[in-house]
């Protein structure tokens, strides 16, 4: 069993290591594709390929065992990724660098740790992602609410940051794919809450912590300690099913007529996400 584990360790972290030597080499051969893997939806196969699918291919084969391969592989891939891709840009790898910084502000086996321990936080931002894809969409057609070109929000470009290498890279790469799908998400989930329960909260404090998210609440949400027949004023008021169109609390770049944009009314929005 200990010879299979590490054969499984072995073979995935050849994949990984040889999924990201073909992203490298990507652009030269065309830019077309390398610029399709920076946004969703091809984005959406990179980072499954490179997150999930390691200890999942791991599980499949070994059960517990060759799921825990599967994360060793991830984190074997980063590090030996890392200094070759620092030793093939030596002018970034002795330039300012982040993670210098950082070593030196909070001391270098806090700032690993911690930002090792942000990897835990992956699988969460892909099942959201996930649910991107899968639940919101069917809204759009059931009740009207906005399509979103996820594209415009999941994808990276830091890459092309000048000095970015190694540590520096990796994460930068990390940050940039989740604060796409972190905001595309807080977007949905915003149309969700001001069509199915506009009403502020009884907390001034929790409106305040949630008004930078969700801006309806201070834009058309009925008062904590109004009645029903507010609520439900509302929502009549910023959905208006006669002239088809849904206002979205008079946020511009919500409003939207049949999912085409109002100032183009030729073009269509987007396709969903």
């Amino acid at each position: 069993m200990f010879t299979e584990l590490l054969a499984l360790l072995g073979v995935l972290v050849g994949a990984l290591l040889a999924g990201a030597g073909l992203l490298h080499l990507l652009p030269r051969v065309s830019k077309a594709a390398a610029g399709a893997c920076c946004r969703a939806p091809g984005l959406d196969l990179v980072v499954t390929y490179f997150t999930i699918a390691p200890p999942v291919v791991g599980a499949i084969v070994h059960g517990w065992r060759g799921l825990l391969a599967g994360i060793a592989a991830q984190v074997a891939a980063v590090l030996i990724w890392t200094p070759l891709h620092e030793l093939a840009h030596p002018a970034g790898r002795k330039g300012p660098r982040i993670v210098h910084t950082l070593n030196r502000l909070v001391g270098r086996w806090r700032n690993h740790t911690a930002v090792w321990l942000t990897a835990l936080a992956v699988p969460v931002f892909w099942i959201i992602r996930v649910a991107e894809w899968v639940v919101y969409p069917p809204l759009t057609v059931l009740v009207r609410f906005p399509k979103y070109n996820s594209g415009e929000w999941v994808n990276v470009s830091r890459q092309k940051f000048e000095g970015l290498v190694g540590h520096d890279l990796i994460w930068c790469l990390y940050c940039d794919w989740m604060t796409g799908v972190w905001s595309l998400g807080s977007e949905m989930l915003r149309n969700v809450e001001s069509f199915w329960c506009p009403i502020r909260f009884r907390s001034d404090k929790k409106c305040d912590n949630c008004r930078i998210d969700f801006p309806d609440l201070e834009n058309g949400w009925a008062p904590a300690l109004g009645t029903m027949g507010d609520v439900t004023a509302a929502l009549d008021r910023h959905y208006r099913r006669e002239d088809r169109v849904l206002p979205w609390f008079g946020h511009p770049a919500r409003l939207t007529i049949e999912g085409r944009e109002p100032s183009e009314p030729g073009k269509p929005e987007g396709s969903a996400s």
